[in-house]
């Protein structure tokens, strides 16, 4: 009997099952991960439960998706193709009295870490998406006030570098005929941190990156960070999220080189794992182990 199943199923499964019973059916999840379909709330199989509409059960085994599934539904709400989002869109151009949608800002994506994104700061790039064209590329401002030399410009470089040996977190991708064509790495680093919070006074922890090119190659500092539910997209404008120290974003020259640092908000812990997307591509990385 339906009010008396307790699923373990695939989210599809089970919401098919819902449609097919009783209208005043129940669906939701227990601590456990196990999924539920009951009648009544007093048939419900476990405490705390949590419920949710069908359309809405999350995937059973979400370590075996392609993309991870929380950065799937930030991204669906991000998406301005999406239906829902183009009617309040065209809303907007009602008012404003735009006749061309180009014309219009885009929604925006999370200038901090938030759950949902919010609809006054600018627009996330999508992980899937191939990085922007160069006419499109907004200048990084440079952080006033570090004062740092040429020196300590190259120690944190190489501090980038040997940090990969105790908390690895690297891309690669092909450029030019090589298939380490371009590396971006990144580490933390506490006398780094201790100093952009005198210039700046950031809220959360700093992340340093480095940029180095074996052949000409594209660099867009489309970076988003991922942990739990929060979601975090630094501005490229604003110095209190992200800036390039030196070197510089867009079109790079072969054996060139770029360093800069990206702002997480507070709530995302750099002592667990911390998943960190550039474009398409994606890594796991614990940077305060």
């Amino acid at each position: 009997m339906l009010h008396k199943l307790r699923l373990l199923l695939p989210s599809g499964l089970a919401a098919a099952l819902l449609a097919a019973g009783s209208a005043r059916a129940i669906t939701g999840v227990c601590p456990d991960g196990s999924i539920f379909v009951v009648q009544s709330a007093s048939d419900i199989p476990c405490k705390r439960a949590k419920r949710i509409e069908p359309h809405e059960v999350p995937p059973m085994r979400p370590e075996n998706l392609p993309q991870p599934y929380l950065w799937e539904v930030h991204r669906e709400k991000l998406d301005q193709n999406n239906p829902y989002n183009l009617v309040d869109r065209a809303e907007q151009m009602r008012k404003l009295g735009r006749a061309n949608p180009a014309d219009e800002p885009t929604a925006a994506a999370p200038g901090g870490a938030q759950s949902a994104p919010s609809a006054q700061t600018a627009r996330a790039p999508a992980v899937a998406a191939g990085p922007p064209h160069a006419s499109q590329a907004r200048s990084a401002p440079v952080p006033l006030g570090l004062g740092l030399t040429d020196g300590e410009l190259r120690d944190l470089f190489f501090l980038v570098e040997l940090s990969q040996q105790r908390a690895p977190a690297t891309f690669t991708r092909p450029a030019a005929g090589s298939p380490e064509g371009m590396r971006v790495s990144f580490a933390w680093s506490q006398s780094f941190e201790d100093r952009l919070r005198g210039a700046t006074a950031p809220e959360g922890s700093a992340l340093l990156f480095s940029v180095q090119t074996k052949g000409p190659a594209s660099f867009q500092p489309n970076f988003t960070f991922v942990q739990g539910h929060l979601t975090f997209t630094p501005r490229p404008d604003d110095a209190s999220q992200f800036g390039v120290l030196q070197g510089h974003a867009g079109q790079l020259a072969a054996e060139e080189l770029a360093l800069g640092y990206v702002v997480l908000p507070r709530t995302l812990d750099l002592s667990k794992p911390l998943d960190v997307y550039w474009d398409d591509h994606r890594l796991a990385a614990t940077f305060r182990p």
